[in-house]
């Protein structure tokens, strides 16, 4: 391999909106995210229902779920 080409190697963290805080190697220094696997709803089990652009509300409207 050549040498001076690849970017430094080094420990950084990276921190959820929901305050979880994970330590790991990356290329990137201090990483946020907005969702983690202490947050998710695959890994909880807690459904969210994120409403993006009304349309969930048109689809109970569509259906009448109200």
């Amino acid at each position: 391999m050549r040498e001076g080409i690849h970017p430094t190697f080094e420990k950084t963290t990276i921190t959820c909106h929901c305050g979880n805080v994970m330590e790991t190697m990356s290329t990137k220094k201090d990483i946020k995210v907005e969702i983690c696997a202490k947050c998710h709803p695959f890994f909880t089990g807690k459904q969210k229902l994120v409403d993006t652009g009304g349309r969930v509300d048109r689809f109970k409207k569509r259906f009448n779920l109200d």
